[in-house]
Protein backbone atom coordinates (compact mmCIF):
# COMPACT_ATOMS: atom_id res chain seq x y z
CA UNK A 1 0.00 0.00 0.00
CA UNK A 2 1.15 3.58 -0.96
CA UNK A 3 1.55 6.70 0.34
CA UNK A 4 0.93 5.65 4.24
CA UNK A 5 1.56 8.43 6.51
CA UNK A 6 2.15 8.88 10.83
CA UNK A 7 -0.70 11.79 10.01
CA UNK A 8 -2.14 12.79 6.78
CA UNK A 9 -2.43 16.02 7.28
CA UNK A 10 -3.19 17.30 3.79
CA UNK A 11 -6.32 14.64 3.49
CA UNK A 12 -7.54 16.61 6.84
CA UNK A 13 -7.31 20.08 5.52
CA UNK A 14 -9.46 19.10 2.55
CA UNK A 15 -12.48 18.21 4.37
CA UNK A 16 -12.47 21.21 5.53
CA UNK A 17 -10.49 23.23 2.77
CA UNK A 18 -13.27 25.81 1.83
CA UNK A 19 -13.75 26.96 5.32
CA UNK A 20 -9.90 27.03 6.18
CA UNK A 21 -9.17 29.21 2.95
CA UNK A 22 -11.87 31.50 3.38
CA UNK A 23 -10.58 32.12 6.34
CA UNK A 24 -6.90 32.50 5.32
CA UNK A 25 -8.54 34.64 3.17
CA UNK A 26 -9.99 37.00 6.01
CA UNK A 27 -6.68 37.52 7.66
CA UNK A 28 -5.00 38.20 4.36
CA UNK A 29 -7.61 40.70 3.01
CA UNK A 30 -7.73 42.33 6.32
CA UNK A 31 -3.77 42.61 6.21
CA UNK A 32 -4.29 42.39 9.96
CA UNK A 33 -1.44 39.56 10.88
CA UNK A 34 -0.45 40.22 14.34
CA UNK A 35 -3.23 40.11 17.14
CA UNK A 36 -5.74 40.69 14.83
CA UNK A 37 -9.61 39.99 15.58
CA UNK A 38 -9.38 36.34 14.46
CA UNK A 39 -6.82 35.93 17.43
CA UNK A 40 -9.69 37.12 19.93
CA UNK A 41 -11.92 34.94 18.81
CA UNK A 42 -10.15 31.63 18.73
CA UNK A 43 -9.21 32.58 22.19
CA UNK A 44 -12.62 33.16 23.54
CA UNK A 45 -13.98 29.86 21.74
CA UNK A 46 -11.17 27.83 23.16
CA UNK A 47 -11.82 28.88 26.67
CA UNK A 48 -15.71 28.08 25.92
CA UNK A 49 -15.07 24.52 24.55
CA UNK A 50 -12.79 24.11 27.89
CA UNK A 51 -15.67 25.29 29.93
CA UNK A 52 -12.56 27.60 31.54
CA UNK A 53 -12.20 31.44 32.32
CA UNK A 54 -8.80 32.54 30.64
CA UNK A 55 -6.81 31.37 27.08
CA UNK A 56 -3.71 33.16 26.45
CA UNK A 57 -2.34 31.76 23.37
CA UNK A 58 1.64 31.96 22.61
CA UNK A 59 3.98 31.21 19.98
CA UNK A 60 4.48 27.44 20.66
CA UNK A 61 3.69 24.98 23.34
CA UNK A 62 7.37 25.01 24.52
CA UNK A 63 6.48 28.52 24.98
CA UNK A 64 3.77 27.82 26.97
CA UNK A 65 5.53 25.56 29.51
CA UNK A 66 7.68 28.45 30.27
CA UNK A 67 5.49 31.46 30.58
CA UNK A 68 3.79 29.16 32.84
CA UNK A 69 6.40 28.53 35.27
CA UNK A 70 8.08 32.30 34.39
CA UNK A 71 4.62 33.12 36.18
CA UNK A 72 4.83 31.01 39.42
CA UNK A 73 8.42 33.58 40.09
CA UNK A 74 10.30 30.73 41.13
CA UNK A 75 13.68 31.22 42.21
CA UNK A 76 16.78 29.26 40.68
CA UNK A 77 17.30 26.19 42.55
CA UNK A 78 13.59 25.42 42.91
CA UNK A 79 12.58 22.26 42.31
CA UNK A 80 10.31 21.14 39.35
CA UNK A 81 8.64 17.71 39.67
CA UNK A 82 8.30 15.88 35.69
CA UNK A 83 8.09 12.64 34.25
CA UNK A 84 10.97 10.97 33.13
CA UNK A 85 8.85 9.50 30.27
CA UNK A 86 8.30 12.63 28.07
CA UNK A 87 9.13 15.16 25.15
CA UNK A 88 12.26 17.06 26.11
CA UNK A 89 9.98 20.26 26.37
CA UNK A 90 9.33 19.59 29.51
CA UNK A 91 12.06 19.22 31.52
CA UNK A 92 14.34 21.81 29.17
CA UNK A 93 11.87 24.99 30.37
CA UNK A 94 12.82 24.12 33.70
CA UNK A 95 16.71 24.12 33.13
CA UNK A 96 16.21 27.15 31.09
CA UNK A 97 14.63 28.89 34.11
CA UNK A 98 17.21 27.63 36.52
CA UNK A 99 14.82 25.89 37.90
CA UNK A 100 16.13 22.01 39.28
CA UNK A 101 14.36 19.18 37.10
CA UNK A 102 13.09 16.09 39.93
CA UNK A 103 12.16 12.83 37.57
CA UNK A 104 9.80 10.74 38.10
CA UNK A 105 8.92 7.58 36.89
CA UNK A 106 6.15 7.10 35.06
CA UNK A 107 2.94 3.96 35.36
CA UNK A 108 4.01 0.87 33.25
CA UNK A 109 0.38 1.09 31.70
CA UNK A 110 -0.93 4.36 31.08
CA UNK A 111 3.10 5.97 31.10
CA UNK A 112 1.88 8.95 32.77
CA UNK A 113 3.53 10.17 36.32
CA UNK A 114 3.40 7.66 38.76
CA UNK A 115 1.79 8.61 42.07
CA UNK A 116 3.34 6.70 44.51
CA UNK A 117 6.59 7.84 42.90
CA UNK A 118 5.76 11.06 42.74
CA UNK A 119 4.57 11.16 46.33
CA UNK A 120 7.97 10.12 47.60
CA UNK A 121 9.69 12.86 45.34
CA UNK A 122 8.06 16.01 47.42
CA UNK A 123 10.66 17.97 49.33
CA UNK A 124 10.61 21.63 50.73
CA UNK A 125 11.90 22.65 47.50
CA UNK A 126 9.38 21.64 45.22
CA UNK A 127 7.60 24.50 43.76
CA UNK A 128 5.83 23.16 40.86
CA UNK A 129 4.45 19.53 39.39
CA UNK A 130 4.01 18.86 35.76
CA UNK A 131 1.69 16.30 35.13
CA UNK A 132 2.42 15.03 31.06
CA UNK A 133 -0.97 13.61 29.39
CA UNK A 134 0.72 11.95 27.20
CA UNK A 135 -0.22 10.13 23.98
CA UNK A 136 -3.88 11.00 24.55
CA UNK A 137 -4.64 10.44 28.23
CA UNK A 138 -4.85 12.39 31.05
CA UNK A 139 -2.53 11.53 34.01
CA UNK A 140 -3.71 10.69 37.04
CA UNK A 141 -5.25 14.04 38.29
CA UNK A 142 -7.01 13.50 40.94
CA UNK A 143 -3.94 11.88 42.82
CA UNK A 144 -1.73 14.43 41.53
CA UNK A 145 -3.84 17.24 43.23
CA UNK A 146 -4.62 15.53 46.09
CA UNK A 147 -0.45 15.45 46.81
CA UNK A 148 0.08 18.77 45.21
CA UNK A 149 -2.76 20.04 47.27
CA UNK A 150 -1.27 18.81 50.45
CA UNK A 151 1.91 20.80 50.08
CA UNK A 152 0.44 23.84 48.13
CA UNK A 153 2.29 23.38 45.51
CA UNK A 154 0.93 24.68 41.88
CA UNK A 155 0.24 21.97 38.97
CA UNK A 156 0.95 22.82 35.74
CA UNK A 157 -0.78 20.78 33.51
CA UNK A 158 1.40 19.52 29.72
CA UNK A 159 -1.76 19.05 27.02
CA UNK A 160 0.01 19.19 24.26
CA UNK A 161 -0.90 15.61 23.04
CA UNK A 162 -4.63 15.78 25.33
CA UNK A 163 -6.27 19.03 24.41
CA UNK A 164 -9.98 17.90 23.88
CA UNK A 165 -9.73 14.87 26.43
CA UNK A 166 -12.18 14.83 29.35
CA UNK A 167 -11.10 13.65 33.15
CA UNK A 168 -14.25 12.29 34.69
CA UNK A 169 -13.41 11.14 38.57
CA UNK A 170 -15.75 11.17 41.33
CA UNK A 171 -14.02 14.56 42.96
CA UNK A 172 -12.42 15.96 39.76
CA UNK A 173 -13.73 16.52 36.35
CA UNK A 174 -13.47 18.37 33.36
CA UNK A 175 -11.40 19.26 30.20
CA UNK A 176 -7.50 17.88 29.99
CA UNK A 177 -5.74 21.39 31.05
CA UNK A 178 -8.30 23.09 33.00
CA UNK A 179 -7.78 20.46 36.05
CA UNK A 180 -4.57 22.48 37.55
CA UNK A 181 -3.31 25.73 38.49
CA UNK A 182 -2.38 26.39 34.99
CA UNK A 183 -2.73 24.39 31.64
CA UNK A 184 -0.30 24.25 28.83
CA UNK A 185 -0.98 22.98 25.29
CA UNK A 186 0.71 23.20 21.52
CA UNK A 187 -1.14 23.46 18.13
CA UNK A 188 2.11 21.86 16.40
CA UNK A 189 0.57 21.15 13.40
CA UNK A 190 0.47 17.08 14.37
CA UNK A 191 -1.46 17.40 17.75
CA UNK A 192 -4.85 16.59 17.49
CA UNK A 193 -5.66 20.68 17.18
CA UNK A 194 -3.13 21.61 14.82
CA UNK A 195 -2.69 24.67 12.93
CA UNK A 196 -0.22 25.04 9.83
CA UNK A 197 2.68 26.16 11.70
CA UNK A 198 3.60 26.84 15.47
CA UNK A 199 1.52 28.25 18.37
CA UNK A 200 0.51 26.93 21.59
CA UNK A 201 -2.26 28.39 25.24
CA UNK A 202 -1.53 29.30 28.54
CA UNK A 203 -5.02 28.16 30.07
CA UNK A 204 -6.26 29.15 33.58
CA UNK A 205 -8.97 29.98 35.84
CA UNK A 206 -6.71 31.96 37.94
CA UNK A 207 -7.35 35.78 36.95
CA UNK A 208 -4.57 37.22 38.64
CA UNK A 209 -2.03 34.66 36.62
CA UNK A 210 -3.54 35.06 33.48
CA UNK A 211 -2.94 38.91 33.44
CA UNK A 212 0.59 37.97 34.36
CA UNK A 213 0.69 35.33 31.87
CA UNK A 214 -0.24 37.72 29.01
CA UNK A 215 2.34 40.63 30.08
CA UNK A 216 5.18 38.30 30.07
CA UNK A 217 3.90 36.23 26.45
CA UNK A 218 4.10 40.54 25.59
CA UNK A 219 7.44 41.57 26.41
CA UNK A 220 6.53 42.15 30.02
CA UNK A 221 4.16 45.15 28.46
CA UNK A 222 0.57 45.64 29.72
CA UNK A 223 0.27 49.15 28.20
CA UNK A 224 2.62 49.64 24.96
CA UNK A 225 6.33 50.48 25.66
CA UNK A 226 5.81 50.05 29.44
CA UNK A 227 7.13 47.16 30.71
CA UNK A 228 6.63 45.86 34.46
CA UNK A 229 9.00 43.43 34.14
CA UNK A 230 11.56 40.67 31.95
CA UNK A 231 9.24 38.78 29.40
CA UNK A 232 9.16 37.33 26.03
CA UNK A 233 8.06 37.68 22.75
CA UNK A 234 5.67 34.80 21.96
CA UNK A 235 2.37 35.51 19.79
CA UNK A 236 -0.30 33.34 18.16
CA UNK A 237 -0.09 34.98 14.62
CA UNK A 238 -3.10 35.61 13.00
CA UNK A 239 -3.38 33.39 10.22
CA UNK A 240 -2.60 30.76 12.67
CA UNK A 241 -5.38 31.81 15.12
CA UNK A 242 -7.67 31.90 11.87
CA UNK A 243 -6.82 28.51 11.02
CA UNK A 244 -7.63 27.00 14.51
CA UNK A 245 -11.02 28.77 14.95
CA UNK A 246 -12.25 26.48 12.21
CA UNK A 247 -10.59 23.57 13.32
CA UNK A 248 -12.01 23.42 16.84
CA UNK A 249 -15.40 23.18 15.41
CA UNK A 250 -14.00 19.52 14.69
CA UNK A 251 -12.35 18.82 17.13
CA UNK A 252 -14.98 16.66 19.50
CA UNK A 253 -14.89 14.93 15.94
CA UNK A 254 -11.63 14.76 15.13
CA UNK A 255 -11.32 13.33 18.81
CA UNK A 256 -14.10 10.72 17.36
CA UNK A 257 -12.41 9.43 14.64
CA UNK A 258 -9.18 8.55 16.21
CA UNK A 259 -11.05 6.54 18.84
CA UNK A 260 -12.58 4.31 16.39
CA UNK A 261 -9.18 3.98 14.73
CA UNK A 262 -7.76 2.81 17.92
CA UNK A 263 -10.76 0.69 18.88
CA UNK A 264 -10.13 -1.00 15.34
CA UNK A 265 -6.39 -1.45 15.79
CA UNK A 266 -6.89 -2.72 19.09
CA UNK A 267 -9.40 -5.41 18.43
CA UNK A 268 -7.17 -6.14 15.27
CA UNK A 269 -3.76 -6.94 17.04
CA UNK A 270 -5.74 -8.67 20.19
CA UNK A 271 -3.76 -11.79 21.03
CA UNK A 272 -0.81 -11.33 19.44
CA UNK A 273 2.02 -12.64 21.86
CA UNK A 274 4.58 -10.31 22.30
CA UNK A 275 2.27 -6.91 21.70
CA UNK A 276 0.41 -4.95 24.36
CA UNK A 277 -2.20 -2.66 22.90
CA UNK A 278 -2.83 1.10 24.91
CA UNK A 279 -4.67 0.47 28.59
CA UNK A 280 -8.21 2.76 29.48
CA UNK A 281 -8.11 3.98 32.66
CA UNK A 282 -11.63 4.85 34.51
CA UNK A 283 -10.52 8.43 34.79
CA UNK A 284 -10.08 9.58 31.74
CA UNK A 285 -10.77 8.70 27.90
CA UNK A 286 -8.43 8.89 25.33
CA UNK A 287 -8.09 11.14 22.29
CA UNK A 288 -5.16 9.32 21.10
CA UNK A 289 -2.80 11.29 19.84
CA UNK A 290 -0.51 8.56 19.39
CA UNK A 291 -1.51 5.03 19.30
CA UNK A 292 1.08 3.23 21.21
CA UNK A 293 2.12 -0.72 21.74
CA UNK A 294 4.26 -1.89 23.82
CA UNK A 295 6.26 -4.78 21.87
CA UNK A 296 8.40 -7.23 24.10
CA UNK A 297 11.59 -8.23 22.57
CA UNK A 298 11.69 -7.50 19.20
CA UNK A 299 10.55 -3.93 18.62
CA UNK A 300 13.12 -2.50 16.83
CA UNK A 301 12.84 -5.74 14.11
CA UNK A 302 9.20 -4.90 13.79
CA UNK A 303 10.00 -1.45 12.95
CA UNK A 304 12.34 -2.08 10.39
CA UNK A 305 10.02 -5.17 9.28
CA UNK A 306 7.21 -2.67 8.51
CA UNK A 307 9.40 0.18 7.49
CA UNK A 308 10.49 -2.66 4.45
CA UNK A 309 6.44 -2.56 3.63
CA UNK A 310 6.21 1.49 3.32
CA UNK A 311 4.54 1.49 6.41
CA UNK A 312 5.74 4.21 9.16
CA UNK A 313 6.18 3.76 12.51
CA UNK A 314 7.75 5.88 15.42
CA UNK A 315 9.56 5.87 18.59
CA UNK A 316 8.21 8.54 21.34
CA UNK A 317 10.36 8.32 22.78
CA UNK A 318 13.92 6.66 22.71
CA UNK A 319 15.83 7.76 25.50
CA UNK A 320 14.54 8.65 28.64
CA UNK A 321 14.90 12.32 30.25
CA UNK A 322 17.46 10.87 32.70
CA UNK A 323 19.75 9.96 30.24
CA UNK A 324 19.78 12.78 28.10
CA UNK A 325 23.41 14.35 27.79
CA UNK A 326 22.02 17.97 28.36
CA UNK A 327 20.34 16.96 31.72
CA UNK A 328 23.04 14.91 33.34
CA UNK A 329 20.35 13.18 35.98
CA UNK A 330 20.85 9.46 36.24
CA UNK A 331 19.03 7.91 38.26
CA UNK A 332 16.83 4.78 38.46
CA UNK A 333 13.54 4.88 36.66
CA UNK A 334 12.59 1.02 35.55
CA UNK A 335 9.42 1.39 34.01
CA UNK A 336 10.94 4.50 32.08
CA UNK A 337 14.08 2.68 31.00
CA UNK A 338 11.90 -0.52 29.46
CA UNK A 339 9.26 1.90 27.62
CA UNK A 340 11.62 3.59 25.49
CA UNK A 341 12.86 -0.10 24.39
CA UNK A 342 9.41 -1.35 23.70
CA UNK A 343 7.14 1.49 22.60
CA UNK A 344 6.00 2.12 19.13
CA UNK A 345 3.71 4.23 17.53
CA UNK A 346 1.64 3.45 14.53
CA UNK A 347 0.06 5.61 12.02
CA UNK A 348 -3.15 7.77 13.42
CA UNK A 349 -5.09 10.34 12.25
CA UNK A 350 -8.77 11.57 11.51
CA UNK A 351 -8.24 10.27 8.22
CA UNK A 352 -7.04 6.84 8.35
CA UNK A 353 -9.53 3.89 6.44
CA UNK A 354 -10.10 1.03 7.64
CA UNK A 355 -8.32 -0.47 4.63
CA UNK A 356 -4.98 1.14 5.57
CA UNK A 357 -5.53 -0.41 8.68
CA UNK A 358 -6.08 -3.73 7.98
CA UNK A 359 -3.07 -3.78 5.69
CA UNK A 360 -0.72 -2.23 8.68
CA UNK A 361 -2.09 -5.13 11.25
CA UNK A 362 -1.67 -7.78 8.34
CA UNK A 363 1.81 -7.39 8.14
CA UNK A 364 2.41 -7.09 12.26
CA UNK A 365 0.67 -10.41 12.09
CA UNK A 366 2.71 -11.54 9.00
CA UNK A 367 6.18 -10.61 11.09
CA UNK A 368 4.85 -12.64 14.00
CA UNK A 369 3.82 -15.93 11.96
Amino acid sequence: MKHLKMVNLFGQYQKIKSEIDTAIQEVIHSSAFINGPQVKSFRANLASYLGVKHVIPCANGTDALQIALMTLDLKPGDEVITPDFTFIATVEVVALLGLKPVLVDVDPDYFTLDTAQLKKSISSRTKAIIPVHLYGLCANMTEILEIAGNSNIPVIEDTAQALGADYHDASVAGKAGTLGTIGTTSFFPSKNLGCFGDGGAMITNNDTLAEKMSCIANHGAKVKYYHDEVGVNSRLDTLQAAILDVKLRYLDSFAQARRKAADYYTTSLAGIPGIKTPALPSYSNHVFHQYTLQVDGKRDELKEFLAKESIPTMIYYPVPMHSQKAFHIGGNFPVSDKLCKTVLSLPMDTEIKEKEQDFICERIKQFYN
